[in-house]
């Protein structure tokens, strides 16, 4: 759990690095949003793989997949800033990919931050398509043959 919450709290600082707090305050305040972030996950996939990504037994950061019928989804990932962009992500969605097909699913999908521009490029060019969202969250789906 440390390194899990050590990954939520390097993922929002760009957010929160203007907010006038205190370095105790903002700890403070990332922890609670991990604690709820978590419970919320356990609590609605009970069923969920949580994984986290190693290279050489260092951790890169989390995985959590769930199963639904015949479409597996991608709850969340999320990678330590030093490791993106070197391809670990695309590595991932092959491997989630190879998954669903092992288990005899029809497609994988996520949801991604529209805002998060790096990301939704690499689900476009793996061939992932929107099929809905919100004004902060696009849904995305890749049927697999």
């Amino acid at each position: 759990m440390p390194f899990m919450r050590d990954l939520y709290h390097q993922s929002r600082a760009a957010e929160l690095a203007t907010v006038p707090w205190p370095d105790v305050a903002r700890r403070a305040f990332l922890d609670s949003q991990f604690d709820l972030q978590h419970r919320h996950y356990i609590g609605h996939y009970a069923n969920a793989a949580f994984l986290i990504v190693e290279r050489a037994g260092s951790p890169l950061g989390r995985l959590y997949l769930h199963a639904d019928r015949d479409t597996l989804h991608i709850i969340d990932i999320l990678l330590l800033s030093a490791v993106r962009g070197q391809g670990v992500g695309t590595a991932l969605l092959a491997h989630v990919q190879q998954l669903a097909r092992d288990g005899a699913c029809n497609a994988v999908e996520l949801s991604v931050l529209r805002e998060n521009a790096g990301a939704l490029r690499l689900y476009q060019r793996l061939g992932f398509t929107s099929v809905g969202g919100d004004t902060l969250r696009l849904a995305m789906r890749q049927a697999l043959s």
